[in-house]
């Protein structure tokens, strides 16, 4: 090996031990805590300072000032972090949104801090704390790998450790510290981020933005080690640090050498776009859907006073106006983020690298130096600009479609800081560039004028993004994804419009910033910037315009009217309390004025008073349950459904029993109740089951639905079972399922199943934990590719199709875990399935709402708040809006008392009486019993047993409690 061969591994060892420490301290925390704190960056540059400042500031010798810096100082970061940001986030419920949005707050709060206390100049006095030869770094990154394998591995800490990472909940039922756990990772983590950033900055300059950025580049590192292998993490960084180094050999000629220098000058930087854009996602946690609550309006005075403040700098005058001038530009990019992070849900760190490829774009426009464009005007080359930009959304977009949580946050941020990184610090691209204004808004007052007019129209954008049907789509998919697509929300296309609208806005704010200030300036655009302007939208409301023009305001007006990095600071505090007002900080406000009103006692007048008295006189009890109660509505639909599907005859119950004593013959399967609600009529012996052979009761020659459609009795036949004499044929299959296989893993979840759902028949499957009855519906329902095997609905194959698209093809389904989209009302729930259905019906939504009893006042509540029994009829009732073919119901009985489970049974009846057919996953045997056509009984993957509810249940002989969770 050469001299300088030897010496450039030399260097790229001392670099990838510095990034080996990184790694460590980022998976040990995750592996402790589940956060992956984005603040590591920012905690190693204030260790950093903090040392300078022991050693060069007051003349500290170096040991004392190493000492106190990672083992006191640093430690106690972390601990302080655990115990007052991210313990309350735990306890809360750990929202992967909002736990990333606090380390995030922690970053920009510790980065405005340090830039408050020491400036936001460049130092480059840092002490040494270990030589230059990479030898004693690469010992110091060995041992502590070493020891923290070995903890993890062989104490009872380890254990406790890993016992926290599998299940937390489960961990602390066992008696497991959970909280001291996360304590002495969080200490851990800050300590090697302490000793990162002592070992680097003597070899880069010191300053606030640098540093931090430079060591969240290296978080490439943890992901390529899947956040849990310490050998992959040490091994990764000195690997890259090596050929970073090697690549400084190569100076090859034309436009490619500047292409390899950029490439070995930012080799970890490419390391993170491929592990955050090519390598899977972290992990199915950070896939959980946002928490989301009603939104509340904003009143109408509140803009009034916005527009007067906008129009307030028209008054100005010389640096006030220069100042006054960004802040429309600033808000259109902040309304950016509202499309893609308030709208869509979907958390981007990217968007100041659109902003940025705007300004870019419409000076080398102006400029002429566009290849293959002629010099364009100002306002020619904004517009231009706007629209080469926009389809470049698609690079945070497309990595979305398959991303969540952290993993989409990875990606967006690894595209930011790659853009900045090979484009805005590249010479060639941005050299000599100015930006002059538009013709005739030269003067800081016109050029004002024209950013009001162009600020009004991103905020009509934004607003049309909010209404309709695609506002509705949008606003489902923000808050259940999986609820939006079993909607028929496209979910793939709806994230890419986000994000591309998202980057045409920024875009479009970045060119009105560059023109603001004449010039482009790569520094105003860099991945810090970005990741400011994200915690201050979220923090003052993400789907807030308006808030977003407040954050836009409070940032420019502190950093022009303050010291460097109060803006930050007070944005880093208010991220840091997200989870005390994940609403913003009105709805915080709203909230506690709520509270301190004083509130009214309801009275009974003295006619009520006298009415109660007479009720307790005659021994009548008061009702228990209000006459709007979910059981009730229930009960009172499914007879109206009942009705209309011609099903109740004479002396005969809706399920074909003959109506004993007491019970009423016209409607027999609702009798009063002393509880004020309607409960189905005790059925007879044997289940009630009809004495006829197989037969559940008679079934009508014609049944007029809902949509005034007559069915034939055909409909009804499906209710026979299909063997035995003097049974009605079955009707056809509607969805079949051939052979199916799926595994995760080397486990077997289905080996070969064959299923058939019939219309108008209630098709069952039951079976112990483990037996793979999730795995056939979500199979079924498009969540779940199988291995092998065919899906048809119809004659029509659609095992490779997504959920949407199986949605508009009839197939509709529910969840056991509840999902509605609270932030709409109960009748917009109900239109989006009725918009992205299989059928478009102008009376579509009023009649599911009418069917379920959700036509009264409770259309116009939103679903945040609303009793479970109300929200499975909303499930059900969107659902049902979009005239699906064949209704897949998973676990439909979840968090319902007797009486709405009784109801409930009722309407599913009355769907299939319509036509439509039911497939249930239920642990609830009698439910099945009361509710089933046909039973399959499925174990370890397979169908066992098949046949009418009577005699397979009979025959299995299983205590019921081996159903009560679904597999």
């Amino acid at each position: 090996m050469s001299s300088f061969t030897y010496d450039l591994t030399l260097a790229g060892l001392s670099v990838g031990s510095a990034a080996a420490l990184t790694g460590i301290g980022l998976i040990v925390t995750y592996r402790a805590t589940g956060v992956l704190n984005f603040a590591h960056g920012a905690i190693a540059m204030v260790c950093a300072y903090v040392l300078r400042q022991c050693v060069v500031g007051w003349g500290w010798p170096l040991w004392l000032g190493a000492v106190v810096t990672l083992l006191f100082l640093a430690p106690g970061i972390g601990v302080a972090l655990e115990r007052f940001v991210f313990r309350p986030l735990a306890v809360l419920g750990g929202d992967p949104a909002q736990t990333l949005v606090a380390s995030i707050g922690v970053f920009v709060l510790l980065v405005g801090g340090t830039a408050l206390a020491w400036g936001q100049g460049a130092r480059d006095d840092a002490p040494e704390l270990v030589s230059a030869d990479p030898w004693g770094q690469l010992a110091v990154v060995l041992v502590l790998a070493t020891g923290v394998g070995a903890v993890i591995r062989w104490t009872r800490f380890g254990r406790e450790l890993r016992a926290v990472v599998d299940d937390r909940q489960l961990a602390v039922l066992g008696g497991v510290d959970a909280d001291r756990v996360a304590a002495a990772g969080w200490a851990f983590g800050s300590f090697t981020a302490g000793l990162t950033g002592v070992l680097l900055a003597p070899y880069v300059r010191l300053d606030p933005y640098g540093l931090p950025l430079l060591v969240m580049e290296v978080v490439a590192v943890a992901v390529a080690a899947r956040m849990r292998s310490l050998p992959v993490a040490v091994v990764v960084a000195l690997g890259i640090g090596v050929g970073q180094s090697q690549l400084t050999r190569l100076h090859p000629p034309g436009w490619s050498g500047q292409l390899v220098q950029a490439v070995g000058a930012n080799l970890f930087v490419v390391a993170l776009l491929i592990a955050a854009l090519v390598l899977p996602g972290l992990g199915s946690r950070d896939a959980l859907p946002r928490t989301a609550t009603a939104r509340v309006a904003t009143p109408p005075g509140a803009w009034i006073v916005a527009g007067v403040l906008f129009l307030l700098p028209l008054g100005f005058a010389g640096s006030d106006l220069h100042t006054s001038v960004q802040v429309p530009a600033l808000g259109v990019v902040l309304l950016s983020l509202v499309v893609v992070t308030g709208r869509g849900g979907q958390l981007s760190l990217g968007q100041a690298a659109y902003a940025g490829l705007g300004a870019l774009f419409t000076a080398l426009l102006a400029a002429g130096r566009f290849p293959g464009l002629p010099r364009l005007p100002e306002l020619a080359a904004l517009a231009l600009a706007v629209l080469l930009v926009a389809p470049l959304g698609l690079l945070t977009g497309w990595p979305a479609i398959s991303r969540h949580g952290l993993a989409l946050a990875l990606a967006t941020f690894a595209v930011g800081v790659g853009v900045s990184r090979f484009v805005f610090a590249q010479p060639y691209a941005t050299s000599g560039l100015s930006l002059a204004r538009p013709s005739g808004f030269d003067g800081d007052r016109a050029y004002y004028v024209l950013e009001l007019a162009l600020l009004a129209g991103a905020l009509l954008a934004t607003h049309a993004l909010r209404r309709g049907r695609t506002g509705r789509a949008l606003a489902a998919l923000r808050d259940h994804e999986q609820g939006a697509s079993a909607a028929g929300v496209q979910v793939p296309s709806l994230k890419l419009l986000a994000f591309v609208a998202g980057a045409a806005l920024a875009a479009l704010g970045g060119g009105m910033l560059g023109m603001g200030v004449r010039a482009f300036d790569p520094s105003a655009y860099d991945p810090v910037r970005g990741l400011l302007w994200f915690a201050a939208v979220v923090v003052l409301g993400a789907d807030s315009t308006l808030g977003a023009l407040a954050a836009a305001a409070l940032l420019v007006g502190l950093d022009a009217g303050a010291r460097g990095g109060v803006a930050a600071a007070l944005i880093g505090v208010l991220a840091v309390c997200v989870g005390r007002f994940p609403g913003g900080p009105y709805e915080a406000l709203r909230t506690a004025a709520g509270r301190l009103r004083l509130r009214r006692r309801v009275r009974l007048t003295p006619l009520g008073v006298g009415v109660r008295k007479k009720f307790r006189v005659v021994g009548v009890p008061v009702p228990a349950v209000q006459a709007g109660s979910t059981a009730a509505a229930l009960a009172g639909v499914a007879r109206r459904a009942e009705l209309d599907a011609g099903r109740a005859s004479g002396a005969r119950n809706p399920r074909g029993r003959a109506a004993g004593a007491g019970q009423r013959g016209e409607a027999g399967a609702i009798g009063p109740v002393h509880t004020g609600v309607a409960r189905p009529a005790k059925p007879d012996a044997g289940r009630g089951r009809a004495t006829e052979p197989g037969q559940r009761g008679e079934a009508s020659t014609t049944a007029p639905n809902r949509t005034g459609v007559a069915h034939p009795a055909e409909h009804n036949a499906g209710r026979q079972h299909a063997t035995g004499p003097g049974r009605k044929s079955p009707t056809p299959p509607v969805l079949t399922a051939h052979t199916l296989h799926a595994r995760y893993g080397g486990f077997a979840a289905l080996d070969g199943v064959d299923l058939v759902v019939r219309a108008g028949q209630v098709t069952a499957v039951v079976g112990p934990n483990g037996a793979g009855k999730s795995t056939l519906f979500h199979c079924l329902a498009g969540t779940v590719r199988p291995t092998r095997g065919q899906v048809r609905l119809g004659g029509r194959d659609i095992t490779r199709l997504a959920a949407h698209a199986r949605t508009r093809l009839g197939i509709a389904r529910t969840f056991q875990q509840l999902a509605v989209f609270p932030s709409l009302t109960v009748a917009e729930n109900v239109r989006v399935g009725a918009e992205q259905g299989r059928v478009t019906e102008p009376g579509a939504v009023e009649r599911a709402l009418r069917l379920f009893g959700l036509d009264g006042d409770v259309r116009s509540l939103p679903a945040a708040g609303l009793p479970t029994g109300t929200l499975r009829r909303v499930e059900l009732a969107r659902a049902f809006a979009g005239g699906p073919r064949v209704l897949l119901l998973d676990e439909p009985a979840a968090g319902l008392d007797t009486a709405e489970v009784a109801a409930l049974t009722l309407v599913l009846r009355a769907l299939a009486a319509e036509g439509t057919a039911l497939l249930v996953v239920e642990h609830d045997l009698d439910l099945v019993a009361d509710l089933a056509d046909v039973v399959h009984v499925m174990t370890a993957g397979r169908i066992v047993a098949s046949g009418p509810p009577d005699r397979v249940l009979d025959a299995l002989g299983a205590p019921e409690a081996a159903w009560e969770s679904p597999a």
